[in-house]
């Protein structure tokens, strides 16, 4: 998958301790030519940046340190603190269907650890038929478990273990619990260039309607280029983030075992100025579907995405 196992090997550089002049000679002058044995004491010892179990984790990583865009459609998976969130996607689909979903998510942070709670109100329409209610109230944990930075900062990774779970509230569009493992992996390359990727495994757990009991293999890429004020000077704007996702899932399970559903969007996020100790960031992208599966349920879509993060 890309991005998940580009970088996964730790590199360790030998230093060699270099030698120390001589003390001048009874005229003055140096002695050259002379050094001190090679295994005499170094003066620098460089710091130990590693923490966390076995070392694994590293100071000088970016993770949650905000160069990660927030994705729309793939779940999060970057470090969080104090974050706020609502979204509102729209979509249409084959003849008159299409579909409203109202977002809204709150994430809090406890070291590594960060902590998610989300739900929405997603509103159903097709030939003058409406359904409409709450979704499932997701509970959700991740936290990085590795981290690889190299000497030069070029290559910053981030892996990563996430659950979710989704706690249904008995609408018409909310019927079974739902349990996700994940994986993922922040990777940043330079200063600008940064690659999301989250593995999970959907299990719907009950017997509402007929998703009961599905199972399904998901995954989502993000991929976003940071672009500075100082060299697009937009009023208001701190930092904007082009941003192309892929959101896919595959059934495992009951009537159709390999069918694939996979969406794309493309647009932008913008980290704006703070308003005193609140940062809003706003983003807008264009949802298109890719392969036959998504074309089923949608045509095109917009999601209208706002992030407070204090």
């Amino acid at each position: 998958m890309i991005g998940l196992a580009l970088v996964f090997t730790m590199s360790v550089a030998a230093r060699a301790g270099e030698g120390i002049e001589s003390p001048p000679s009874a005229t003055g002058e140096p002695v050259t030519g002379i050094k001190a044995p090679l295994n005499a004491p170094a003066t620098a010892v460089s710091a130990n940046t590693h923490y966390g179990l076995f070392d694994w984790l590293d100071h000088r990583s970016a993770y949650g340190q905000g160069p990660f865009p927030e994705p729309f459609l793939v779940d999060d998976s970057d470090g969080e603190t104090n974050e706020a969130r609502l979204d509102w996607i729209h979509t249409g689909g084959p003849g008159t269907q299409h579909t409203d979903l109202i977002h809204g998510e709150v994430e809090k942070g406890f070291g590594p650890v960060t902590l998610e709670l989300e739900t929405a109100f997603e509103t159903d329409s097709l030939d003058g038929q409406t359904m409409s209610g709450m979704d499932n109230i997701d509970l959700g944990a991740r936290c990085p478990f590795y981290q690889y930075v190299s000497r030069d900062g070029m290559i910053d990774s981030t892996f990563g273990v996430a659950f979710e779970l989704g706690i249904p509230v008995h609408t018409q569009t909310s019927h079974n619990f739902e349990v996700v493992p994940k994986i993922f992996n922040d990777l940043k390359i330079g200063e600008n260039f940064t690659i999301q990727t989250v593995l999970g495994y959907s299990t719907l757990v009950g017997d509402g309607g007929d998703d009961g009991g599905l199972q399904s293999f998901e995954y989502g890429f993000v991929f976003g280029y940071s672009i500075e004020h100082k060299v697009l000077p937009i009023p208001g704007v701190q930092q904007l983030i082009p941003v192309f996702e892929l959101n896919g899932s595959t059934d495992m399970n009951k009537d159709n075992p390999g069918h694939n559903s996979l969406t794309g969007d493309i647009g932008f996020r913008a980290n704006l100025d703070a308003i005193g100790q609140v940062q809003p960031r706003l983003g807008v992208v264009f949802i298109f579907p890719i392969d036959e599966g998504s074309q089923e349920d949608q045509n095109w879509g917009v999601d209208t995405s706002l992030v407070f993060e204090y």
